[in-house]
């Protein structure tokens, strides 16, 4: 990757070149009705610091808006079918789900009536979730405790997690291959005239014109909208992950259970992955890894040993601190373009659910670029337009 541009004016240019970056890069430059030209800035070409580099890579259909059920569905047959999605080329790897699953805990009346209504939701979308007792759950997993437990949401059909690693590293590769260019550069400044993005000025000095310009900086991008004078609710918060091993591994694959008390619990292999939000989920600096390392034995550790009592006994193996990019409207993600600034597209705010989400947006967000309109599936809900009038969407199954 070079520091500075071959060009100096392109007609698509993404701000920000991680996973849906590289995603949108992708689908853009292999769709048919495109022949020009993409340049990619991305201010760190490691990634160490991106959200991309700290995802759990994980996919759900269990969501309680069709829309996004419909989003995961895409992404999951798409990654089943990676090397055919990408050409075919027998370079390309085959990317394996483990379907391990998705188990939603309910310990009070509300919640359990929101999962009966989003199970036959997702039920009437072709999902395969079901909706469980107690005693089905343990029945089918009886290493949980189920004290105050009413009913759970399971599915293990096209859900768990998967190598979106590999996912990412081919969409980088394939869309050089393509003639998409990447460049090791920072953003200043972006140009307007009126209802258009006119370019960027870059950390180096130079000015690149550009015909649209697609915002996919991740927990910075409200930072990149501030640039055109646009006003956007995503926010840089902390996400803790943490590997473990146990002394008594449990004898079979334990799903991603999303407990009460906000905690999530996996398995990994041979080891097994818990997530969790900071004690005070608030705003940070993009640039704020800092931990607090007491969050493991306050809080992570005795809600997963509370919920499977032979985790009691466990040794921390790993553990990492990541950023969400959270939309503190909705949580849910910003795309298409601003209605006002027309060449300005956003895809942004994901809050967690970028890796899972990047294919069904590279593609709508490439067909906007390329066709001004989602031909696929209708992301347009997903618009600025709920953000200016302050309406969000209602999405119950966050994590």
């Amino acid at each position: 990757m070079t520091d500075l541009p071959r060009h100096n004016t392109y007609d698509v240019i993404i701000i920000g070149g991680a996973m849906i970056g590289s995603s949108i890069a992708w689908f853009t430059a292999s769709n048919p009705g495109f022949d020009g030209s993409i340049l990619v800035i991305e201010r760190d070409p490691t990634y160490e610091f991106s959200s991309t580099a700290h995802t759990n890579s994980c996919i759900r259909q269990q969501f309680s808006t069709e829309t996004n059920i419909r989003i995961s569905q895409f992404g999951v047959e798409y990654l089943k079918n990676f090397r055919d999605q990408m050409g075919g080329d027998d370079r390309v790897p085959e990317i394996i789900l483990q379907n391990f699953g998705y188990l939603y805990l309910s310990d009070t009346l509300g919640f359990a009536e929101t999962l009966q209504s989003v199970q036959r939701l997702q039920a009437s979308c072709g999902a395969g979730t079901r909706h469980l007792s107690p005693e089905q759950i343990a029945a089918a997993y009886p290493f949980y405790n189920l004290d105050g437990i009413l009913c759970g949401n399971l599915n293990t059909v096209d859900e768990g997690y998967f190598d979106g690693a590999t996912m990412f590293d081919w969409w980088r590769r394939k869309a050089r291959e393509r003639g998409v260019e990447y460049i090791a550069n920072e953003v200043t400044a972006i140009t307007r005239d009126g209802g258009r993005v006119t370019g960027v000025t870059l950390q180096s000095g130079e000015t690149i014109a550009c015909g649209q310009l697609v915002n996919t900086t991740g927990p910075r991008a409200a930072c990149t909208a501030e640039m055109v004078g646009l006003s956007l609710p995503v926010e840089p918060r902390k996400r803790y992950t943490y590997v473990f091993s146990a002394e008594q591994p449990l004898d079979r694959p334990l799903p991603l259970t999303v407990d009460p008390s906000g905690v999530h619990v996996r398995s990994d292999g041979a080891l097994y992955m818990a997530g969790s939000p900071p004690r005070e989920d608030g705003p940070v600096d993009p640039d704020d890894f800092e931990a607090d390392h007491d969050l493991w034995i306050d809080k992570v550790w005795p809600a997963i040993a509370h919920r499977i009592p032979q985790f009691e006994a466990i040794r921390l193996e790993q553990s990492w601190v990541g950023h969400y990019a959270y939309n503190t409207l909705d949580q849910n993600a910003v795309l298409g373009p601003h209605p006002e600034v027309h060449n300005f597209l956003f895809a942004n705010g994901f809050s967690g659910h970028g890796f899972q989400q990047a294919p069904a947006v590279g593609r709508g967000i490439a067909e906007w670029l390329v066709h001004g309109e989602y031909r696929s599936l209708d992301l347009s809900e997903f618009g600025y337009g709920r953000i200016a009038a302050g309406r969000p969407i209602t999405e119950s199954a966050i994590i």
